[in-house]
Order: structure tokens, then sequence, then C-alpha cells
């Protein structure tokens, strides 16, 4: 395989963070693009040069026409699953923007169907791959801080306002409000650097006059002990995006906000960390993955950790997307 052929389902806002990052590789080609508008698809292949790129408003019919190695699925929430078990069915690699699908159950069909057909199924958390976040996960499985004993991680958007009268809030197309959709990343990011087991969650949410939860909050108990808040809040002023971390352990504390992180050891001044040089995302990595070079970053198994523990928290605080 010289290049790996990519149709894109969905061709949307997303999907051209996907071609731009795709297009930093020499290894992979977008040979296909579908979508049910075909002015979605026309912005994307102007946008970025795909004139050989053939176009299909009916992905199955993508599937079945097109030469294909793999797919990037870019479509709204709760139209994941289908369609990565059609493309799975299909014989092709799947990569998935978050979430993967919107429960749990569909989250371990996936991840069976991905192993028993032998293609890989990747999950764009792109904060696997940024220094800031690799450090953080690197330095507590050192025991930089010493053992974790409390987390607080916080996300803030004017999400409500900004995303209003499209499919993110509309429950049969996202799965979920807020939490489920920006505060996917949050949640990877507790899970994943911390490598914790949610054990038990108390709860709280507001929909905030929307037809989806907009404000959550969460008290977590890990099963190693420590305790987590997470407070993840859709109605903030317009143009606001603060995403902040506070790890703290027995021996010292990691701070994050917005980029930045400090690092303070008991006793010592803060400092700021040497970080792991990287030049990764999750669209190249899949690409080399499929081409045999490199092993799956964000496998399916870390987004079913991400599901389980939304599901808790809608569970804990009495809420149900659907209803």
């Amino acid at each position: 395989m010289d290049k790996v052929r990519i149709g894109m389902i969905g061709t949307g806002n997303i999907a051209h963070a996907h071609a731009r990052r795709l297009q930093q590789s020499s290894d992979a080609e977008i040979v296909a693009l579908a979508d049910p508008s075909e002015a979605s698809r026309e912005k994307l292949r102007e946008r970025f040069g795909l004139k050989g790129a053939a176009e299909f408003a009916d992905y199955k019919n993508m599937l079945e026409e097109a030469e294909l190695d793999a797919v990037i699925i870019c479509s709204p929430h709760t139209l994941h699953f289908q369609q990565a078990m059609d493309a799975l069915d299909a014989g092709l690699h799947v990569l998935l923007e978050k979430p993967m699908v919107c429960a749990s159950s569909e989250a371990r069909e996936l991840i069976g169907r991905a192993k028993s057909a032998g293609k890989l199924l990747q999950v764009s958390y792109q904060r696997h791959c940024m220094p800031q976040f690799m450090y953080i996960r690197s330095a507590i499985a050192e025991g930089t801080i010493g053992k974790l004993t409390s987390i607080t991680a916080e996300l803030y958007q004017d999400w409500r306002d900004s995303q209003k009268g499209t499919w993110r809030q509309n429950p049969k197309l996202s799965g979920g409000g807020m939490l489920m959709d920006s505060g996917s990343h949050i949640i990877d990011v507790l899970l994943w650097t911390t490598g914790l087991t949610p054990q038990s969650v108390t709860a709280q949410i507001d929909c905030a006059g929307a037809p989806v939860e907009i404000n959550s909050f969460a008290a977590i108990r890990f099963a190693e002990g420590a305790l987590a808040s997470l407070n993840v809040v859709g109605k903030a002023d317009k143009g606001i995006f603060e995403e902040s971390y506070v790890f703290i352990g027995e021996n010292g504390t990691i701070y994050y906000n917005n980029g930045k992180i400090l690092l303070r050891k008991s006793g010592e001044q803060p400092e700021e960390p040497e970080l792991p040089a990287t030049d990764n995302d999750p669209d190249r990595n899949f690409v080399a993955a499929v081409l045999g070079r490199e092993e799956l970053l964000v496998p399916g198994e870390y987004a079913l950790k991400v599901l389980e523990l939304t599901e808790n928290v809608y569970e804990a605080a009495g809420y149900s997307p659907e209803s």
C-alpha cells in the first residue's frame, strides 16, 4: 500500500481540521467525500483542492463504490455507531470523531466488531498527542507528585449560545449536551492522564433553557482513593473557552490552564517543566498505524471509559438526553 485511501463521512467544520492534518502526511489521500449536503462537500473540496475525490450524498454508496482503505467519520454523534459498523463490515479501518458513539453498549459492540474484522478503530481525542498532557500523564505515572489525592477538571465555554439551533443541541443527533460534546475531551484527560478507576459519582445537571444539558457538576471517588470534581459549564460569556486542571499528589501539584503548565513540588517554587517534543495527531497516527508503522494512540477502549463515566454522571443526576 503506497498511500492510505480515505473516505470522509461528514464534511462539516470538523472535517476541515482532519483534512488539514491529513495533508501534512505524504502517506494519505482523501479520495471520496460523503455528505447529504452538496454545498458542504463542495466547500471541503475547494478549500483543500480535492478535485479528484468522488462525491456521494449517501455514505453507503461511497462504501460500495469507492476504492478505500479507511474512513474518517465526522457526522453527528448518534450516526457514528451505524456508520462505523458499516465501514468495518466493508473491510475498512475507522477513525471516529469524539465521542466515539453515544452509549457504552454501542462502544463495546464496535470495539468487538473491529477486533473480529481485524481493523483499526481510532478516536480523535487529540490531547493524547499534545505535549502538555503527555507530560502530565508521564509525570503522574512516574510518581513526580506522589500518589494522587485530588483532581479538579474544568471547562467553561459559551456552548449554549454558540451551538443554539444546531444538531449539537438536538438530542436525536447529539446524544447529549455539553458533557457529551466538548466535555468529552475533559473526561478523557481526567481518565487518561491519571489512569484512575471511577468508583462512585454524585452529580447535578442544568439545561439552562436548552433541549440538552448545558451545565454539569460531578464529584467522583476513584477506587484508588483519590477524589475529583468535574465542572463542565456551557453557559459562559461569549467567546470564552477556558480549560483547566489541578492534579494534587502527596508530594506536589501540577497546574494546567489553557496550554500553560506549572509543576510545584512540596516545599519548592513552581516551575515550568520541560515538555516532550512531539509532532503528531490522531489523523497522522491513524495513517501510520494502518501502514503498520505505529501503534494507535487512541484506540476505542479509551473512548469506552469516557462514555462509561459520562453515563454515570447522567445517571447520578437523574438525567436522560432522550427525555
